[in-house]
């Protein structure tokens, strides 16, 4: 599995076995994301993919000093799961 930042798209994009898992997100200025949404394709699921790429996109924000927005409920449920991830939750508008 490939995991990489798409900044032009705004998205996180997991390559498995020729389909893509993503992680959306809206800039909200220099020091915030909103993590919208996230979509794992039906064959992918249940494989952790998710959680992978969420994290991928946590250590992202956090190697960078960027706050989060935990729209997507699976992104706020991989926070809770992870308090390490705690301190990166920005509250949302």
């Amino acid at each position: 599995m490939e995991i990489r930042h798409e900044p032009e798209q705004r998205r996180f994009v997991a390559e498995v076995e020729g389909s893509q898992a993503v992680l959306e997100y809206v800039e909200r200025g220099d020091q915030e994301l909103d993590y919208r949404h996230t979509f794992t394709p039906p064959a992918l699921r249940g494989r952790g993919i998710a959680k992978d790429l969420v994290l991928y996109a946590l250590d992202y924000a956090r190697s960078n000093g960027i706050k989060v927005v935990p729209t997507c409920p699976y992104v706020a449920k991989v926070i809770l799961e992870n308090p390490g991830y705690e301190a990166l939750a920005a509250q949302p508008d």
